[in-house]
């Protein structure tokens, strides 16, 4: 009963968070139309909102003293959603039928022999993404990678200290700024209401309460099962982390928007590399198990490289053919495979 009880907190918890980003992003989604962002550049900017649940669990877990928790759910939360995410956008991409078109859907065919149909007229035999995001996104992610494990890895410095939380935060602005100044679009106006402002507060608090209460049940949901925090954060807070993103990632690429639906994943686990990263590195974070955390961090660097593989291997067009798609979850079945025979 104990244990029922704190997987229901946990879903609780996690839904509160998500809502509460949900809420947070959508003035930001205003200032993205404001500044003239485009799709790939905006995701940038949007995902300090859609993020921010792993950037409130980690700092909650940092403040309470339970690190490994963050660390797994930093870890964790970068692997299992590349593959979910473009999965999910690939189903959604595929099973759209000949439903009427939208501003967005022609926005999204640019380029290839049926670019001048609407996505609902041609087949999705590719899941289409802007060239954009292998530039503004993918890379600048792989190069964010390379650097935590350049700060983490090396035994004289192995492990998270503050001068690493704080070399992260500097990159997470220099992302931000290349994303935002390199792709821009033409500015739209916008209006503001007393009652976004009132709801986006709203939206704070919730994010503040689901994730104290994320950690906390994921605390006492590892003491019952008698497991450590980090394989706790790896395989529980991690995968109830992203369980709500994997929900909007299908509403998005069901709205044509397919470029957005396939780059935000990789904006949120910038900003979770980097923002989440940093509460962690500030209290100290001494790696105990090196094995563990070496694996899922080279998973991490692997998924990620085969995402900015896949986008740029198109000749002719950026984009996930289903054996690449394919591909990505057979990364994820290896990782599985290494962790239960190999490490655990």
């Amino acid at each position: 009963m104990q244990l029922t009880f704190w997987i229901l907190v946990l879903i609780l918890a996690v839904s509160a968070a998500h809502w509460g980003s949900d809420k947070i992003a959508e003035p930001l989604q205003k200032l993205r139309s404001q500044w003239g962002l485009t799709e790939a550049a905006g995701a940038a900017f949007v995902a300090l909102a859609t993020a921010s649940p792993e950037v409130g669990i980690n700092t909650t877990s940092a403040l309470r003293g339970l690190s490994d928790i963050g660390l797994g759910n930093l870890l964790g939360s970068n692997i299992i959603s590349v593959p979910a995410m473009v999965t999910v956008a690939y189903i959604a991409c595929r099973t759209r039928g000949n439903s009427s078109p939208s501003a967005p859907d022609l926005a999204e065919n640019t380029s290839g022999e049926n670019a001048d149909l609407p996505r609902g007229d041609r087949p999705c035999n590719v899941l289409r993404v802007k060239p954009e995001a292998l530039t503004v996104q993918a890379l600048p992610y792989l190069a964010v990678i390379a650097l935590a494990t350049l700060l983490t890895v090396p035994k004289p410095w192995r492990g998270l200290q503050p001068i690493d939380g704080w070399i992260m935060l500097v990159v997470y602005f220099v992302y931000l700024g290349q994303a935002i100044f390199r792709q821009r679009s033409e500015s739209q106006s916008v209006q503001w209401t007393t009652r976004e402002i009132l709801i986006a507060i709203m939206g704070i608090l919730a994010l503040i309460f689901g994730a104290y209460f994320t950690v906390t049940a994921t605390e006492q949901i590892v003491s019952i099962l008698k497991i450590s925090e980090l394989l706790g954060g790896l395989f529980i807070t991690s995968t109830m982390s992203i369980a709500p993103e994997v929900f909007a990632t299908w509403s998005v690429a069901r709205s044509g928007q397919v470029t957005a639906a396939t780059t935000n994943v990789i904006a949120d686990n910038t900003v979770t590399m980097t923002l989440a990263f940093f509460p962690l590195a500030l209290v100290t974070l001494t790696i105990q198990d090196f094995e563990l955390f070496a694996v899922n961090l080279t998973f991490v660097a692997l998924l990620a490289g085969a995402y900015a593989a896949f986008i740029r291997w198109e000749t002719r067009e950026s984009g996930f053919n289903l054996w690449e798609v394919l591909a990505l979850n057979g990364i994820y079945l290896i990782y599985l495979g290494v962790m239960i025979f190999k490490v655990l």
